[in-house]
């Protein structure tokens, strides 16, 4: 991820290519940049398991002008990030998802206003009976901000449930929407299609929408909110667009 981020530092390139396919090859599908394979910043070449995934990333190749502006292209940095960086170390990707859910957002709850607890609650309590019912993982809950300890049987199951689903891509994606919500289990709740991604956002910012309902928007918060939506976004369409390849 800091790779990523790192990258998109850089100078946007000019567009170097006119025309964007998409080719099968053995069973996986590649990128094709006036004929010539699209790859990765560090130089792999981008064959994914679906022709649905592939023609996200060359939508996203074909979208851009003049310049190619990284930040328009989540799919395209998601499927990179994930071959250059998730694909060489998958348990540290999964070990820190794991970090988020022993502090999950979903476990840290206000005491007032009787309004704001009411709207945690019906956006959160949900998605903690899901992932009792079905990983079996029972999460305590805290008043406040100050870390409560989650039973060891709890992160296990989480552990448990996560582990078959060891793809980089599909990995990077249950990544990258962790990080945006600050809920491993919103990201699992939401790969597992028992959440859509408008519930997800919207529990992921039960209280950052309350404290704009009380004192206003700000124009800066609005934008970086929306990038991360995007984000999001793209990588919700890589899951569905991956989801015929996934082994569990």
């Amino acid at each position: 991820m800091r790779r990523a981020q790192k990258q998109m530092q850089t100078p946007r390139p000019r567009r170097f290519y006119k025309g964007v396919d998409v080719a099968e090859e053995e069973g996986k599908y590649r990128i094709l940049l006036d004929g010539r394979a699209a790859r990765t910043p560090a130089g792999a070449q981008i064959k994914l398991e679906t022709e649905d995934a592939a023609r996200l990333v060359a939508a996203e190749y074909d979208s851009q002008r003049e310049h190619i502006d990284p930040m328009s292209m989540p799919v395209t940095r998601l499927v990179n990030t994930a071959i250059d960086g998730v694909s060489n170390d998958p348990q540290a990707v999964a070990e820190d998802i794991l970090r988020y859910a022993s502090s999950d957002l979903l476990c840290y709850r206000s005491g007032t206003p009787e309004r704001l607890v009411r709207l945690q609650a019906d956006a959160w309590d949900p998605v903690l009976d899901w992932a009792e019912g079905v990983l079996g993982a029972r999460f305590v809950l805290a008043e406040g901000v100050m870390h409560v300890e989650q039973p060891r049987a709890t992160i296990a199951a989480v552990s448990s449930y996560l582990r078959p689903r060891r793809e980089p891509l599909r990995l990077a994606a249950l990544h990258v929407m962790t990080t945006l919500t600050g809920s491993a289990l919103l990201a699992l709740a939401v790969e597992a299609q028992a959440l859509d991604l408008e519930a997800a956002w919207s529990a992921a910012h039960v209280d950052e929408d309350w404290n704009i309902s009380q004192w206003g928007e700000d124009a800066e918060a609005l934008a970086r909110r929306e990038a991360r939506k995007r984000d999001m976004m793209g990588a919700v369409a890589l899951l569905e667009a991956l989801r015929a390849s996934f082994t569990a």
